[in-house]
């Protein structure tokens, strides 16, 4: 018994880190959130990367995603996982950055991974914990994007045309570090969609943008779980969002209602180098189509 268990163990530790972390995946929803009669607008929602500068499998399917051809790419941050790692970045990103685009930023743009027992994702989230300078060069990381034409909506407002449509924007700085400044205020009632961007889904940061009017919100964080039970689903979302939501659209709140924002969680895309697995819970990147409601 015993040792049926041990090899079972083993067996899946193999697949979760030998396979399935390198194993990418596209997934798409529609998302009616358009004014009526509108045409679609589509979004490719990228997050979570934790790039190193080696892989390049990684690179390359990131750098596919261009031929989707999406009106906007939305970027919710965890790029970078050395410090090395930011010309890798942009090289994954190049065919992507002549089309409109946003992003905010993670933990892990701004702090080098630390070791960590994969065990610990499993345990209760300790939040803002790290104090000490930021050691990755998240400066140069912004800048390249920002250069590109990438808007950068750490802490305020935004706008922009894309696809002849007016979208109002409003972004914050990481939660899980407690970084965010929400910049609060009613989302622009003259822009055909008002969408809320954010790395990590905290609730205090949901509830701000839905109630300022956002009626699309974006975020990753969670890695989906990361290591999940088949069957069962997330047992952790590493904030305080619920695990029914920790990946995948839903509403905010969660019962729904007449003023409810929809509520995209990417799985990412990556992992900390030191906790190199996923069970049951691909990497991925999101194609949301949007559709009149």
């Amino acid at each position: 018994m015993l040792l049926g268990l041990t090899g079972l163990a083993v067996g899946g530790l193999a697949y979760a880190a030998g396979y399935e972390v390198r194993s990418f995946r596209l997934r798409r929803f529609d998302v009616p959130v358009l004014p009526p009669g509108s045409r679609p607008i589509r979004i490719l929602h990228l997050s979570d990367l934790h790039l190193t500068p080696r892989q390049e499998r990684k690179i390359e399917w990131v750098r596919s995603l261009a031929t989707l051809a999406p009106d906007l790419v939305v970027n919710t941050g965890d790029n970078i996982a050395h410090r090395d790692a930011v010309p890798a970045v942009l090289d994954a990103y190049e065919p992507l950055l002549s089309i409109p685009g946003v992003f905010v930023f993670g933990s892990n743009d701004y702090y080098g991974p630390q070791p960590k027992n994969p065990a610990s994702y499993l345990l209760p989230t300790k939040g803002a914990a790290r104090v000490h300078a930021p050691d990755l060069p998240w400066g140069e990381l912004r800048d390249g994007m920002a250069d590109a034409g990438w808007l950068d909506l750490t802490n305020t407002h935004g706008k922009m045309t894309v696809d002849g449509r007016s979208l109002a924007f409003v972004g914050v700085d990481d939660p899980h570090l407690g970084r965010d400044r929400y910049p609060s205020g009613p989302a622009d009632r003259d822009a055909d969609l008002a969408i809320g961007v954010a790395h990590a889904p905290y609730l205090r940061v949901l509830d701000a943008m839905t109630a300022d009017g956002y009626r699309l919100i974006l975020a990753g964080h969670t890695h989906g779980g990361q290591l999940c039970i088949p069957g069962y689903g997330a047992l952790v979302t590493n904030c305080d969002l619920d695990t029914e939501r920790v990946k995948g659209v839903s509403r905010h709140p969660a019962d729904g209602g007449p003023d409810a924002a929809w509520l995209h969680v990417s799985a990412g895309l990556g992992t900390s180098p030191y906790a190199p697995v996923r069970f049951a819970c691909p990497p991925e990147a999101t194609l949301l189509t949007l559709t009149a409601s």
